[in-house]
């Protein structure tokens, strides 16, 4: 029988109050000391075995999955709210906004979305392409409005909304968000009157 027709089996009472705990302790540790904390500890802290906390996430990166799942469902529909808001740029600014508060919720956690984006084995793919779809809506309501560049991809900004999500946890909030709509400038098109003339030949 293969995964797909696997019928589902719900938790036990203890190891869903196992899994709960963990899933608490690694919120206050990755808050504390950033995604690199000890995976011994969050086990120490929950009560259980480091073995108990490999059988419910058998990564950082599974662990960092569970925990972003909801925060990340919230985003996307966010995303959707915005697609009726009567400006398309500032509906991009918005979430682009959220979306860098919520990467530097814990630090290293803008590296570890980046470095996934691409890795369609890392537990944190599938949340990867899921902020990356909804931007993309919102991108291309934005350039169809003439406000961003023909050029410029989801991808593109979601490396730039990674950049800001990583300033963020080294500067304040306010000058953060700062950062972040200069970054964002950079996916205005050109007028063409400001455009520098291509460079002469050799």
């Amino acid at each position: 029988m293969n995964a797909a027709n696997t019928p589902y089996r719900p938790m036990r009472a203890d190891a869903r109050r196992n899994y709960e705990r963990l899933l608490a302790e690694a919120e206050v540790a990755f808050r504390e000391r950033g995604t690199e904390a000890s995976l011994e500890e969050i086990a120490r802290r929950a009560g259980v075995s480091i073995g108990t906390l490999y059988g419910h996430f058998p990564t950082r990166q599974a662990l960092l999955e569970a925990m972003l799942h909801e925060s990340i469902d919230r985003l996307v529909a966010t995303a959707e709210e915005l697609l009726t808001h009567p400006s398309p740029g500032e509906a991009l600014t918005r979430w682009a906004r959220a979306t860098a508060a919520h990467m530097s919720a814990y630090r290293g956690l803008a590296t570890s979305l980046l470095s996934s984006l691409k890795d369609e084995n890392s537990p944190l793919y599938r949340a990867c392409q899921q902020m990356t779809a909804a931007g993309q809506r919102l991108l291309d309501r934005a350039r169809a409005a003439g406000l961003v560049r023909a050029e410029a991809g989801a991808d593109d900004m979601f490396a730039l909304i990674n950049a800001a999500a990583w300033v963020r946890e080294q500067v304040s909030d306010e000058q953060g968000n700062r950062l972040l709509a200069f970054m964002l400038d950079g996916l205005r098109p050109v007028p063409a009157k400001t455009r520098r003339p291509a460079d002469p030949g050799p």
